[in-house]
């Protein structure tokens, strides 16, 4: 019987790093990238709702890349990726509950309400 050699598999070893760490660098320069076109298209003359559209899908899959490879759940059991999304959507939903109670209109004194209403109501 042949017992593998401790240098057989501390170069194996070194390749996987190596080869993540190519990953890792190409992601970093691919995430540059997307950065550099959401920033160009702040600055182009487009309608709105295209700019904000077009970064939030660009945000979207940065995020997505970020978490599979720099959070290791490419490589992680797909229960961890599991909990990490239900995590993700209760958090969402925390968010978006705690901004629908404390809405901007909230904030405003009641007698700067009534004052709204009346103009409101007198606008129609």
């Amino acid at each position: 019987m042949s017992v593998p050699t401790h240098s057989s598999v501390s170069a194996d070893h070194g390749h996987t790093e190596t080869s993540k760490f190519h990953i890792f660098v190409q992601l970093a320069m691919i995430l540059a990238v997307i950065t550099g076109v959401e920033i160009v298209l702040i600055y182009l003359p487009l309608v709105k709702w295209l700019i904000v559209s077009s970064l939030v899908i660009l945000s979207v899959v940065k995020f997505m890349l970020v978490i599979f490879v720099f959070m290791h759940l490419k490589w992680d059991k797909l229960f961890c990726t599991i909990l990490f999304f239900i995590g993700l959507i209760l958090a969402g939903g925390t968010v978006a509950a705690l901004m629908a109670i404390f809405a901007a209109t909230d904030s405003i004194p009641l007698k700067a309400q009534e004052i709204y209403a009346e103009k409101a109501t007198a606008a129609k």
